[in-house]
């Protein structure tokens, strides 16, 4: 496992701005050469203020070119305060000109959660033009950690970190009794870029276990993060960084 690129900033405003700074660019170059860019987001608290600075009029990005999807869902309505959705919307898709139909979201309040994951993946295979066989590849993918080590949706001990066939699927968190939908490690291993927001001291002692880990643990998912042919860089700020040896920014 390669050395992971961990960057540590004073509190959770400093790594969002650096994490806006960061998307931005990633995306003018991805649209220099491509003319498209495809970015997943998580939800949570902690990327809101990534959000919101996002749709800031700093920011000028050229939002018909860009198509954003969800990493997960929890499976309620979008008007729902528990939404990551909602979240979104509340945070940048109200706040910007960012062209609806280039927003997929998952259907996380459908009654069938199988039939609302593969409605999903076939909007991924048609959006981004996924060639039979192959995997989606998204330019950016941001995911974040929780202090049980979980990402996106999959939870320590949870069947979809097996999934290998599915890029969506509906996966139960037996701590929080609570269904979601998300990608599948396969879909998050195929990124080009990763980025890790990881926020607040209740997640120090996960974060220091998943980057001194020298083989992936299912226990920890966050671990089993390794993109293929991508990269990861984890933006960690103070009270989270706390337990690391020493500080890479």
């Amino acid at each position: 496992m390669p050395k992971p690129d961990v960057r540590i900033y004073p509190n959770l405003e400093e790594l969002s701005r650096e994490a806006a700074r960061l998307f931005s660019e990633l995306a003018e170059r991805v649209l220099e050469t491509k003319g498209i860019f495809f970015a997943a987001l998580s939800g949570g608290t902690t990327p809101r203020r990534l959000y919101e600075l996002l749709a800031s009029p700093q920011v000028r990005l050229p939002w018909d070119k860009i198509r954003l999807f969800q990493v997960d869902e929890r499976c309620v309505p979008p008007d729902s305060p528990e939404s990551n959705y909602g979240m979104v919307r509340a945070a940048f898709l109200s706040r910007t000109s960012f062209p609806e139909a280039n927003f997929h979201r998952i259907k996380g309040e459908r009654p069938d959660r199988e039939s609302a994951a593969r409605e999903y993946a076939e909007e991924l295979a048609r959006a981004m033009c996924v060639k039979p066989g192959e995997w989606p590849r998204f330019d950016l993918i941001l995911l974040g950690m929780g202090p049980d080590g979980h990402t996106a949706s999959l939870f320590p001990g949870s069947p979809g970190l097996n999934e290998r066939t599915r890029w969506v699927c509906p996966n139960f968190s037996e701590r929080l009794k609570s269904e979601r939908l998300t990608l599948t490690l396969p879909v998050l291993n195929a990124a080009a870029e990763i980025i890790f927001l990881v926020a607040g001291g209740d997640k120090a002692e996960t974060l220091r276990a998943v980057l001194k880990r020298s083989v992936a643990d299912e226990g920890l998912p966050a671990s089993l993060i390794e993109p293929a042919r991508g990269s990861v860089t984890w933006l960690v700020d103070g009270p989270a960084a706390r337990l690391l040896e020493r500080a890479s920014h």
